[in-house]
């Protein structure tokens, strides 16, 4: 519990940080431009929307800045791997990448509705100065502008001038237009009902973000909101001429106010990240210019495609994923996958479950449908990018780690399985002792791919004296009444008569609060990496069993959950 606690606290800390600063930079820019006297004419007009405006405006800047980054993969990938700062709790917040870039994009939603409602507000106040109902000084500010010599503060030269034609001809209102679409298409595309009905939509509108960049940058140059120059301010007290409107350029101390736009600055705030982020990109095109060669296809049951490539000088630590492009089924296009071999192998390979358009799309170029296989020399070429780390190259970090996937999220366990054979096979120390791995699937043939490195892995423990380092649990919950039966007949037998293996398959879904209680009673003073890779509903099951089981003394065990996300 005590650890749980660390790592929930470390989370909460980062987004009291993240909230910190904005709300800090909010009310420091909202009470400068309350206060400031080059804005004071400018207030007479807006009023305190003006400092809405502003203030929003810098806070989305903030935001803009900072939204690049999480989903900068190189990035987090060496920070995982060679920062000595991110250990322990600290480099578990890594994995929460996404979950921070949503934040920040809730923030620049939030920030941007207001800084749009401040400038509707604002043209409202702007145009309404201009009417035969404005007088005093309200009046006299929004006619300067007319005179020869004289600068203008409102940019709503007439009353009978229409608002939103103004607007539309002018580059903040241009690029303003284009930021709020292009913010409402990625905003909207991003929900969990679109990824899952179609992936393609969101990752190609998710790609606006490029004009929503550009038009970000720009967006200021239009200077519209402006306030009193130095030099003015120098020759016009606003204090007291502000009172003595009527004498302005008659009397000494007053000449006429001189005005001009705010320099842009949002630029300043995205230049780094942007620039960062486009070296990303780079490094991807580079890598996709390297050659892969793919040295075997195999087409499993449960629409599962088994691919095996080569690249030159590409190493990968277990767990890792790469990007791969397959430019005859799209040239813009990059989906994540787990590898599933293992670094001592001399291949790598991904196994991708036919699950969506782009990967329907893969598996029938690569013949997976037809009736023989395609001769390797024949099959489209593929661009893969990576290898990037997750969460789960951490499981040999921990004495003891408990693997759960469901259904394809096994893929990311493959590696690791692999990887433990390997190394058991050439008698290599290591600090976990001890893997406990579940894996909850709904069709049967989905074993049989995975069987496989199961059974090898087991004959190898056995045969090392170590039948004791691997202990799994395979759950089917899917079965027709033919199935029952069969399973019903064979029960007796000594392999399992689904998987081919010792340990008997399990029929239903685990109970998650037996097996934690009895691995805290069997590993008391450990703590113990669990890694899971499956639905979200599932995490959040696992979550509260790790939480609920870590003891609150130190000295006792103590759960630590990580959760695979790309």
């Amino acid at each position: 519990m005590g650890c749980w606690i660390l790592n929930e606290s470390l989370s909460i800390i980062l987004v009291l940080s993240w909230l910190g600063v904005n709300l800090y930079l909010f009310i420091d820019t909202f009470c400068w431009y309350e206060e400031e006297e080059s804005f004071l004419y400018t207030r007479v007009i807006l009023g305190s929307t003006l400092a809405w405006a502003r203030a929003s405006a810098v806070c989305l800047n903030f935001n803009c800045m900072l939204i690049l980054l999480p989903i900068s993969r190189n990035l987090i990938s060496f920070m995982r791997g060679t920062s000595t700062c991110c250990r322990g709790p600290w480099r578990r917040q890594l994995d929460k990448n996404l979950k921070f870039h949503k934040l920040v994009a809730y923030g620049i939603a939030v920030n941007a509705t207001i800084h749009i409602v401040a400038h509707l507000c604002n043209l409202q106040r702007f145009h309404w100065s201009q009417s035969a109902h404005a007088e005093g000084l309200l009046a006299v500010l929004s006619k300067l502008g007319n005179a020869p010599n004289e600068s203008y503060l409102n940019p709503i030269r007439t009353f009978h001038t229409n608002t939103i034609t103004e607007l539309l001809t002018t580059i903040a209102g241009v690029t303003g237009l284009i930021i709020s679409l292009a913010l409402i298409l990625i905003m909207t595309s991003s929900t969990e009902f679109i990824r899952q009905v179609s992936y393609e939509l969101f990752w190609y509108t998710h790609h606006v973000f490029i004009i929503f960049f550009i038009s970000l940058a720009i967006h200021g140059a239009g200077r519209i909101v402006r306030g009193q120059t130095p030099e003015s301010q120098l020759r016009h007290n606003v204090t007291f001429c502000r009172d003595h409107y009527a004498q302005w350029q008659k009397a000494a101390p007053c000449p006429m106010p001189q005005f001009s736009g705010k320099e842009p600055s949002a630029w300043k705030w995205v230049l780094g990240p942007v620039v960062l982020y486009a070296c990303e990109r780079i490094i991807r095109f580079w890598r996709f210019q390297q050659e892969v060669v793919i040295t075997k296809v195999v087409s499993h049951p449960s629409r599962v495609l088994e691919l095996h490539m080569k690249k030159r000088n590409f190493k990968m630590a277990p767990g890792q994923y790469v990007l791969i492009q397959c430019p005859s089924v799209s040239r813009l296009e990059w989906h994540p996958f787990t590898l599933t071999s293992a670094p001592q192998e001399n291949f790598f390979s991904v196994h991708i479950r036919a699950a969506g358009d782009w990967t329907e799309a893969l598996c029938k170029a690569f013949g997976t449908e037809g009736p023989a296989s395609q001769e390797l020399w024949s099959l489209p070429r593929l661009a893969v990018d990576g290898p990037f780390g997750t969460a789960l190259t951490d499981v040999f970090h921990y004495p003891v780690s408990v693997c759960i996937a469901a259904g394809i999220g096994v893929t990311p366990f493959a590696s690791l399985l692999k990887s433990i054979w390997y190394k058991c096979e050439s008698q290599t120390q290591l600090k976990l002792s001890k893997v406990y791995f579940y894996w909850i699937c709904r069709d049967p043939k989905a074993f049989e791919w995975f069987a496989d490195l199961l059974l090898s892995l087991e004959t190898l423990m056995s045969e090392r004296g170590k039948a004791h380092f691997l202990s799994y649990h395979i759950f089917l919950t899917g079965w027709d009444e033919n199935q029952a039966v069969h399973i019903a007949l064979h029960w007796d037998e000594s392999t399992d008569v689904i998987t081919g293996l010792k340990q008997k398959t399990f029929y239903g879904r685990p109970n998650w609060s037996n097996e934690f209680r009895q691995m805290a009673y069997a590993h008391p003073s450990s703590s113990i990496g669990v890694f899971f890779c499956g639905p979200k509903a599932l995490s959040k099951t696992l979550q509260r069993m790790c939480r609920l089981y870590s003891s609150a003394d130190p000295r006792g065990v103590h759960f630590y959950y990580n959760k695979e996300s790309f």
